[in-house]
């Protein structure tokens, strides 16, 4: 583009950049796999606008966005972090995303923030899988889209092969709106299709010639396509008949309907960018070409019991409507939200109402409360740097908001409102732990209450039948993440210890038994004796008792007395611990005491015989069957039948969803599904997607009982 910008205006480090209108600001998130170069694109970026004086690098730990303790040692991005700037008196908020598929709730809340997204795919490695689903995820919302080729410098790279493989991946409406230029191996510059400008990067800065005549071919080629691509995803039918009457058309009439293109979510153009190449040209197409807040349509809006509301714009001057998009707490600072604010103005010291619904199952109790704004910063990497305001349309950080968590809504207090929550992952990895010390146990429910507060995707589970802590993760990168920061973060150490499956019991066969709990020792002694039929039900059946005493040989006082204490046995099972089911229990006969029966022995009694009866008859231990959906492309579907299959799982069958992919459901017992989220990743290259559901309970193998037992 460059036609309106030759440089940027300096954003100081040490002040907070700021702009006092919403079609002043562009909130951008990028997005693509790990390794891909978002990172260092936002290095580049800050440079660029003099944010800051010199690159980082990843392999260094010195980048702003990757900040964190666990990204510098694991050099990826692990947390949603956001990077503002000013260029040509335009505020422009980079949302760096996480690129491995266990941080996804991280990506998620940055398509959130964002009114546009920039996908970023490396010149030498290409557009994988999971690319092209959050692509497809970004289209199916209408969110504008646009490509970053990066590493164009690379040995490897080759940007007219990856240029087609985003083509091809993304669909219509994808073109290059420039070119980079090889000399002797070495990109030195970038060629404009819409200004038809060379811009040489050759001298370590940008200066502008007119491309060779050995390009005139090449880039007449493009460019006419171009300028098709853009007229005709803007629908803007008189410069199509002007375009196709052979007039020449100016360059700012194309970039004011390439922005129209961009903003509908039908045109996507394609930059360059390598070392010391292209930043610029990412910074005027944010500027020039990408949506304001404005032209962004807002989430849907109700009151607290989920009434419409009328329509809400972005309007500084409009009711408060903010969301806080992601949570981090530190013991020493305290909790800071970063907010995205829909709506109004934000302000230090203001009271506003916070409200958090829809996340219960996951350890998130739905709130509603008011509380009192802190200082407003504009964070860059650690430094935060005061704000004065946030209105309509910016992304802010505020300081020590007690209650509030990831995906709550901030809004009037006079007028209290809630934002439709973003779509969270589903956790599906299940990871107990236990402290390693009595001095661990005293701090962990605190430091997991903040881990559950910055993350959505995190649940946390007290299982009362196996007695185990289970996070439930979205992976294994995501849980040593979780673990990193319970011991770096919060000083609480934990081990990692096998997952207990919860079982059931019940008995294999049809007998009777007696109950006998005869105890003479002196003063009032325990007599109780009951005569119980034990019978197997169908799966589901739960528990029967029958009552057959005739001629009151049990009294009817202590026939419930017998019922409660075979309840409790079954509870606390007679095999291998496991809670018994589908079991009808019947008294027929029994005997008593005037003086020595009571309640609790006739419980006891009822409980001798629930064990007598397991001794007779062959007992069974029940494992849970889930009911399983994996969605996967069409690639892959023989290899996910072949493995639910060998995971004891019965395939039930396939349907077709949407194009290239395919639904495929089976029954799968849980002990073969605890670490399916991995596997899953593994065999469909990270794009494969499942949930899961409990059916019932089914017998555990002969061959499988001594393993599981304990």
């Amino acid at each position: 583009m460059a036609e309106r910008a030759t440089g940027g205006t300096a954003g100081a480090a040490g002040r907070a950049p700021a702009v006092d209108r919403p079609d002043m600001v562009r909130n951008v998130v990028l997005v693509g796999p790990s390794g891909a170069g978002k990172t260092t694109l936002v290095e580049a970026l800050l440079a660029a606008t003099r944010t800051i004086q010199r690159t980082g690098r990843v392999e260094d730990g010195t980048t702003v966005s990757d900040f964190d303790e666990v990204e510098v040692r694991q050099q990826r991005s692990v947390n949603l972090t956001v990077a503002p700037m000013i260029y040509n008196d335009v505020k422009i908020n980079l949302l760096d995303t996480p690129g491995y598929a266990d941080f996804v709730g991280d990506l998620r809340a940055g398509l959130r923030a964002a009114d546009a997204a920039l996908f970023v795919v490396s010149a030498s490695e290409g557009v994988d899988g999971l690319t092209k689903m959050l692509w497809e995820e970004c289209a199916a919302v209408g969110m504008p889209r646009t490509v970053v080729i990066t590493k164009i410098d690379h040995q490897r790279a080759n940007f007219e092969e990856v240029l087609i493989a985003c083509q091809d991946a993304f669909g219509d409406g994808v073109a290059p709106l420039y070119l980079p230029v090889v000399t002797n191996g070495r990109v030195n510059g970038l060629i404009g299709l819409l200004s038809q400008k060379f811009y040489n990067y050759a001298t370590g800065s940008r200066t502008e010639n007119a491309p060779g005549p050995m390009y005139k071919d090449r880039l007449e080629e493009y460019r006419d396509a171009l300028i098709e691509s853009i007229i005709q995803e803007s629908e803007d039918e008189s410069l199509m008949d002007r375009y196709l009457s052979g007039e020449e058309i100016g360059t700012k009439v194309l970039i004011d309907d390439l922005e129209k293109a961009v903003a509908r979510g039908g045109f996507h153009p394609v930059l360059a960018a390598g070392t010391g190449v292209g930043a610029l040209e990412v910074l005027e197409l944010i500027t020039q070409g990408f949506p304001s807040p404005l032209e962004h349509p807002m989430p849907e809006i109700t009151s607290l019991d989920g009434t419409p509301v009328p329509a809400i714009a972005c309007d500084p001057d409009g009711p408060l409507v903010a969301e806080i998009v992601k949570t981090t707490s530190d013991p020493y600072v305290g909790r800071i939200s970063l907010v995205r604010v829909f709506s109004g103005t934000l302000r230090p010291d203001l009271t506003v109402h916070v409200s958090g619904h829809g996340l219960a199952d996951r350890g998130h109790e739905d709130h509603d409360v008011d509380e009192r704004i802190g200082a407003l910063s504009s964070p860059l990497g650690k430094l935060q740097r005061t704000a004065a305001k946030c209105m309509a349309g910016d992304i802010v950080a505020v300081a020590k908001l007690s209650r509030a968590e990831t995906g709550d809504t901030l809004s009037d207090k006079e007028r209290p409102l809630l934002m439709t929550s973003w779509t969270m992952p589903e956790p599906l990895l299940p990871v107990a732990i236990q402290p390693k010390s009595k001095a661990d146990d005293d701090k962990l429910g605190q430091a997991l209450q903040r881990l559950v507060a910055e993350d959505p995707t995190l649940r946390l589970e007290n299982n009362p039948e196996t007695r185990q802590l289970v996070l439930w993760c979205m992976g294994e990168a995501h849980a040593d993440v979780l673990l990193d920061r319970l011991s770096k973060r919060h000083g609480v150490e934990v081990e990692k210890i096998d997952l207990r499956v919860p079982l059931r019991e019940t008995f294999g066969g049809s007998c009777q038994a007696l109950g006998r709990n005869v105890k003479q020792t002196g003063g009032h002694g325990q007599f109780a004796v009951c005569h119980l039929e034990i019978e197997p039900l169908p799966s589901g059946g739960g528990f029967e008792f029958v009552d057959k005493i005739v001629g009151g040989v049990v009294p009817r006082q202590f026939i419930p007395s017998v019922e409660k204490g075979v309840r409790t046995q079954m509870q606390r099972g007679v095999l291998a611990g496991y809670p018994m089911v589908d079991v009808r229990v019947t008294l027929y006969d029994g005997k008593a005491h005037s003086v020595d029966s009571s309640d609790m022995a006739f419980q006891i009694a009822g409980a001798l015989a629930l064990k007598e009866a397991a001794a007779k008859v062959p007992m069974l231990l029940l494992e849970p069957v889930d009911e399983v959906s994996v969605l996967v492309a069409d690639d892959h579907v023989g290899s996910v039948m072949s493995d639910l299959s060998s995971r004891r799982g019965r395939v039930l069958g396939t349907e077709p969803v949407g194009v290239g992919r395919t639904l495929v459901r089976a029954e799968v017992p849980e002990l073969e599904i605890t670490r399916y989220s991995i596997d899953l990743r593994s065999m469909s290259h990270g794009t494969g997607t499942f949930h899961r559901a409990f059916l019932r309970y089914e017998p555990l193998p002969s061959h499988l009982m001594d393993k599981v037992a304990g």
